[in-house]
């Protein structure tokens, strides 16, 4: 598959992601869909993963989905709410681990515990050495419960405007070959 032929939904986490971040830049470039949530400042669960699930539902393509940060986690509860076979791949980058409270603001703490079953479709899970808000054997072991492929990036930070990631040739590169394997 190419990615024209699919429906790119762009997951942002907390905060949502800036007009530098390269979520942004890739969704003006390839023509993708955000997921807006009602309150990036604010993030609770059920809603973040209802509007996740009702961007799905609108698809008129095979989706994949393109998520950072938070939309990660909550990407993760949205998965059984997804309707059979829309979904066929997800670039998961940078997951914080909502499981350690020293690591994440309370609110986030809504999302926790973090589902470990595998993901019924092609995924690629991003990590970082140098991620403030996961480490890189937390993510890891995700990668291995979701059945995700794993794509260490090194010493990257969270992969963010923050850690200098513009446009990010490095994961287009990665998502394009995720793209491929559907």
């Amino acid at each position: 598959m190419r990615l024209s032929d699919c429906e790119l939904l762009i997951v942002p986490g907390y905060e949502s992601s800036g007009p530098a971040h390269w979520q942004t830049l890739w969704e003006q470039a390839f023509g993708a869909r955000r997921v807006e949530q009602v309150s990036w400042t604010h993030p609770r669960r059920e809603p973040w993963v209802s509007r996740i699930v009702e961007e799905v539902q609108r698809a008129t393509r095979p989706v994949v989905i393109i998520a950072h940060s938070l939309g990660v986690a909550a990407v993760a509860h949205a998965v059984p709410r997804f309707p059979a076979a829309v979904v066929r791949g997800a670039f998961l980058v940078a997951p914080p681990d909502v499981e350690d409270p020293t690591l994440l603001p309370e609110l986030e703490l809504d999302f926790a515990p973090l589902p470990r079953t595998p993901l019924p479709f092609h995924s690629t899970l991003v990590a970082s050495h140098s991620d403030p808000y996961a480490t890189f054997e937390k993510v890891q072991g995700l990668a291995a419960s979701w059945g995700s492929t794993l794509f260490d990036a090194g010493d990257a930070g969270h992969i963010n405007t923050a850690s200098g990631h513009g446009t990010w040739f490095a994961g287009f590169r990665a998502l394009d070959q995720l793209v491929a394997m559907i």
